[in-house]
C-alpha cells in the first residue's frame, strides 16, 4: 500500500467519494482555488469543477445551512469549517437542524453532511486556533462523531462519513497533519513516510464508524483515548514498564462500548486521556460509562488525564496537554490502588 500524510489520506477520501458519486459536493472557506488552509482539499477544484468543489463566504452558518438545504434534496455535502474553534456560529444550525431533520420529518428527509474540522492543538495557534470541542457534539442526539488518529483510520472513515445516511461532524486533530505524534518528546515523528500507519489504499474503503480499535494489547490497564492522546498514551506505557491495554476510540459517538467493556472487565483498571478540558469533557462519560458496566470488575477508581479548566493557554501549550508524565502518573496511580 502506498503510504500518506493525514493531509494527503482525507484528500484522497473525498477525491474517491467525489469519482464514485456525482452528488458529493465539496466547499467551505478556501478549499477551492486554494485547496484549504491545511491544503485537505489542494487539486479536488480542478479535477472536479468549480460546481462541485467550491469556496464559501466566511459564514461558517451559512456553510452548514446551506449544506443541510443540498442534503434534504439528495446531494452529500462535505464541508469544511476551518478550525473547529469557528464553528460555534454554526452550532443551531448543527443541532436545530441538522440533528433533527430525520426524526421531525418522520424519514421523509435526511441529512447525509459531513462538517470536517480540524481540532486541538499543537501548532501554537493559541485560543482560537486550538480548542478541542468534540464534547459539544456527543451530546447531541442525531449526530455521529469521529476523531482519527492516523491516515489509514482517517481515509476509510471519512469515506464511510461520506456514505452515512445522517449527518457526521469529523474532527481532524491538526497536531497529526503531517505524521504522527511522538509522544515521548511531544514533536512529529520524521520518519512518518515509513511508519506502518502511514500506509492507506489508493483506492475505495471504508473503516466503519462505531467501531473501536485496540492499539496495543495489555493486561494489567485498560488506557482509553482518541487523536493525539492514542501516541500520549503509548508513550506512557511504554516509560512506566506497565502492560497497559490501548484503545483507540476512533469514533465517539456511536461509541464502541462492547470493546470498552471488555477490556475494562479483563484489566480491572481504567485510564482515560484526552486533550480537551477535563470538566464535562468526553472522558467524564466515559468513565461513568466504565464505573456503570465494570463496576464489580474495578479494583481501583477510573482516572481522567485531561487538558486544564482554562481558556486555552498560548504559552504553556506543551503543558496544556496531557503528556507521559501526567498520564504516567495517573497510571501508577491505578496500579497502587
Amino acid at each position: 500500500m502506498p503510504r500518506m500524510t493525514m493531509i494527503e489520506a482525507i484528500r484522497s477520501a473525498m477525491d474517491v467519494s467525489m469519482a464514485r458519486d456525482d452528488n458529493v459536493v465539496v466547499f467551505g472557506e478556501d478549499v477551492g482555488y486554494f485547496g484549504g488552509v491545511f491544503r485537505c482539499t489542494a487539486g479536488l477544484q480542478q479535477k472536479y469543477g468549480k460546481t462541485r468543489v467550491f469556496d464559501a463566504p466566511i459564514s461558517e452558518l451559512g456553510i452548514v445551512g446551506a449544506a443541510i438545504g443540498m442534503a434534504s434534496y439528495g446531494l452529500r455535502p462535505c464541508v469544511e469549517v476551518q478550525f473547529a474553534d469557528y464553528v460555534y456560529p454554526a452550532y443551531d444550525q448543527i443541532v436545530s437542524e441538522a440533528a433533527r431533520l430525520r426524526y421531525r420529518s418522520n424519514g421523509q428527509f435526511t441529512c447525509p453532511i459531513v462538517i470536517r474540522m480540524p481540532t486541538g492543538g499543537g501548532i501554537f495557534g493559541g485560543q482560537t486556533h486550538s480548542q478541542s470541542p468534540e464534547a459539544l457534539f456527543t451530546h447531541v442526539s442525531g449526530l455521529k462523531v469521529v476523531v482519527p488518529s492516523n491516515p489509514y483510520d482517517a481515509k476509510g472513515l471519512l469515506i464511510a462519513a461520506i456514505e452515512d445516511p445522517d449527518p457526521v461532524i469529523f474532527l481532524e486533530p491538526k497536531r497529526l497533519y503531517n505524521g504522527p505524534f511522538d509522544g515521548h518528546h511531544d514533536r512529529p515523528v520524521t520518519a512518518w513516510s515509513k511508519h506502518p500507519l502511514g500506509e492507506a489504499p489508493d483506492d475505495h474503503y471504508t473503516v466503519p464508524l462505531g467501531k473501536a480499535e485496540i492499539r496495543r494489547q495489555g493486561s494489567a490497564v485498560t488506557m482509553l483515548a482518541y487523536g493525539t492522546m492514542v501516541y500520549v498514551a503509548e508513550a506512557a506505557a511504554e516509560e512506566a514498564g506497565i502492560d497497559a491495554e490501548i484503545i483507540d476510540l476512533r469514533t465517539l459517538l456511536p461509541l464502541d462500548l462492547d470493546t470498552i467493556t471488555a477490556s475494562v472487565k479483563k484489566t480491572g483498571r481504567c485510564v482515560v486521556i484526552h486533550e480537551a478540558t477535563l470538566t464535562s469533557g468526553f472522558g467524564a462519560e466515559l468513565a461513568a460509562l466504565v464505573q456503570e458496566h465494570c463496576f464489580y470488575h474495578l479494583e481501583a477508581p477510573v482516572v481522567r488525564v485531561a487538558g486544564w479548566d482554562t481558556p486555552y493557554p498560548h504559552a504553556q501549550e506543551w503543558d496544556y496537554f496531557p503528556g507521559p508524565k501526567r498520564v504516567g502518573e495517573a497510571l501508577l496511580e491505578v496500579m497502587e490502588a
